[in-house]
């Protein structure tokens, strides 16, 4: 399988010659032009719209349709929000292991400031806050310690803390909650299990 990413961006002439590869499945090695075969998948993303480059003239409309066999639409970050948490855990743990660090589990202010970002840069600007969070290139934000255990367990804390809290001000109504956290009321219903907190508790508390 070859990756293609950005892939709006491939030159013409390096367009034709990967049309060539998907048409004919053969490919030559630079200064020889001996055909050797290959059976490959090709995986392509883009972050401009294909179709309406093609329309214009500015992608080749039969590379296009060559590609265009299935098409996965994935929404900027900034429309699902709710997956913030999840992979600032994932890139997180990530960090932890690439730069040798205990990193401390961020704050509820931390996980808002991320939470309110509009993130142009999706997926990949999320990534290198979080890489700067962990390096302490930016300061921790208020309320965020550095609690001992893994950071599995720091990042567990960190999640407690927000639900328990959007609990408390909903007086344990879950899907209030879910709404002022920002993801599915499933989500959080499966999260309040994972994490053992009781909802009894949190009933008829609200601010």
């Amino acid at each position: 399988t070859l990756f293609l990413d950005e892939i709006e961006n491939m030159s013409p002439q390096l367009q034709v010659k990967l049309l060539r590869v998907l048409q004919e499945r053969v490919v030559e090695r630079l200064g020889s032009n001996q055909p050797i075969t290959v059976d490959c998948r090709i995986v392509a993303a883009s972050k401009a719209d294909l179709k309406a480059l093609s329309d214009a003239g500015e992608f080749r409309a039969d590379l296009y349709y060559r590609l265009n066999v299935v098409c996965l639409e994935l929404p900027p970050l900034r429309a699902r929000k709710s997956d913030i948490p999840i992979l600032a855990a994932h890139f997180l743990r990530q960090a932890a292991e690439r730069y040798h660090v205990s990193p401390p589990a961020p704050g509820q202010p931390q996980l808002d400031q991320w939470l309110g970002q509009e993130w142009p840069g999706n997926v990949r600007e999320l990534r290198n806050a979080v890489d700067r969070f962990c390096l302490g290139v930016i300061a921790a934000a208020p309320g965020t310690g550095a609690a001992g255990g893994s950071l599995t367990e720091r990042v567990d804390r960190f999640e407690r803390q927000l639900v328990e809290a959007a609990l408390r001000e909903s007086a344990g109504v879950v899907s209030t909650a879910a709404e002022a956290l920002q993801i599915p009321r499933k989500t959080l219903h499966d999260r309040i299990t994972r994490l053992g907190i009781d909802l009894d508790a949190f009933r008829g508390s609200g601010s």
